[in-house]
């Protein structure tokens, strides 16, 4: 029996002990609580002790932490609707105070939502849409970080730095942007189109005036070439006439017979007719 005493009394003590022990890791902060209340924080690493089942201990990161806001609307000075998406980095600067404003990280994270929100808001709509697209979205940054962390001290947190991951336009804005500009570059073709086609009727056109002058160029120069050749022709029958009238009459008279007196050809003519002269010469 005293041989189980010990032992039990063993197993408890050694119980008690290790639930009174509890290590600070060199990358936390802890508080011990008493019954819901703060009793001691703690910000060195190492091994400490609290009353078993009267206290409690919180943990805190001492590292960065980060907030991936959802995507809000706000609005620019010059009106234009625009879907943000930012992110935090953050650290708990003081452990008390997180503990009892915000009690935990998913506390934190949603009143750095509402701080910086706010906040872009206010400072977004103090810039047009073009200067915070092109120019000044680190200045705008800059000072939505300021002013998110003086108000976010007040929850022990220190806003290390707030950055823009994205920016775009609403669905419904973009989709009508997207239309005007669909509707903006039909427009445009068409004018290339129209544009085309009346370029097109000027070429037609001229090629057709071209084609037309050069066939009356080319008639007319057949013309010219057809009645030199008649007249060298007609030149060169008077001239071999005057040379030899016989001979002549003789040789029209052979391509005459050539032409008509062909196979399978009948002629019924009188003997006596100038047309066989030749022939009747022949016999």
């Amino acid at each position: 029996m005293k041989f189980n005493s010990l032992v039990i009394g063993g197993i408890l003590a050694i119980v008690i002990l290790s639930t009174s022990m509890f290590t600070v890791h060199m990358t936390q902060s802890a508080i011990v609580l008493e019954l819901s209340k703060p009793k001691e924080i703690i910000t060195e690493p190492g091994l400490y002790f609290k009353i078993p089942f009267l206290q409690k201990v919180r943990y805190f990161s001492n590292q960065l932490l980060d907030n991936d806001s959802k995507p809000t609307e706000v609005i620019t000075k010059d009106k234009k609707n625009l879907l943000i998406d930012n992110f935090t980095m953050f650290r708990i600067i003081d452990p008390l105070k997180f503990l009892e404003t915000v009690r935990g990280e998913n506390g934190a994270r949603a009143r750095l939502d509402d701080i910086i929100y706010s906040e872009l808001r206010v400072e977004i709509g103090t810039h047009d849409l073009h200067d915070i697209v092109t120019g000044t979205r680190d200045a705008i940054m800059a000072t939505v970080t300021k002013e998110a962390n003086f108000k976010a001290k007040e929850y022990g947190i220190e806003v290390i730095e707030v950055r823009i991951k994205r920016t775009d336009l609403p669905p419904e804005v973009a989709n009508s942007i997207f239309n005007r500009m669909r509707t903006e570059r039909q427009r445009i073709a068409m004018e290339y189109r129209s544009e085309g086609k009346e370029e097109a009727t000027k070429i037609r056109a001229e090629t057709d005036k071209e084609k037309t002058i050069i066939v009356a160029e080319a008639y007319k120069m057949e013309q010219v070439i057809r009645g030199e050749g008649d007249a060298m022709a007609t030149k060169i029958y008077a001239d071999a006439y005057n040379s030899d009238p016989k001979f002549y009459a003789f040789m029209r008279s052979m391509e005459a017979y050539k032409k008509s007196l062909k196979t399978d050809t009948t002629l019924l003519m009188s003997e006596s007719s100038d047309f066989l002269e030749f022939l009747n010469k022949s016999k």
